[in-house]
């Protein structure tokens, strides 16, 4: 059984740094590309970033670029998402997920993962 678990959210104020971390089990993510997702109350879920199976090439939503990092560490089977600068309207539950590919084909798409974890909410007060 795969399971994919979040950590790393809270409350914090407004140019916090925080990390997200999503550990697997029953699933080896040096497999597959690892993606991060949120979602604001009332609002869809929208693709945040995504790293491929070997580390070597991410992509971001623009609204995130050259502020969060998403990276992922093969031998503790974890991904990460370090968010820097954040602002209020990051405020949302975070998703880890799982591709089911290596690459990617539409990373932007939910419909392009096939696991999910139970998300972790980020709160960032100005």
């Amino acid at each position: 059984q795969v399971q994919l678990v979040e950590s790393g959210g809270g409350s914090v104020q407004a140019g916090d740094s925080p990390r997200l971390a999503c550990a697997a089990s029953g699933l080896t993510l040096s497999r597959f590309a690892m993606g991060w997702f949120r979602q604001a109350p009332g609002q869809a879920r929208e693709f945040v970033a995504v790293v491929t199976w070997s580390g070597s090439r991410t992509l971001y939503a623009d609204s995130v670029k050259g502020r969060f990092t998403i990276s992922r560490d093969t031998a503790k089977n974890t991904v990460y998402l370090q968010m820097n600068s954040l602002k209020p309207e990051d405020t949302a539950v975070y998703y880890c997920a799982g591709s089911k590919y290596g690459g990617w084909v539409n990373p932007r798409q939910a419909g392009e993962y096939a696991n999910w974890g139970q998300g972790t909410q980020v709160t960032v007060s100005s």
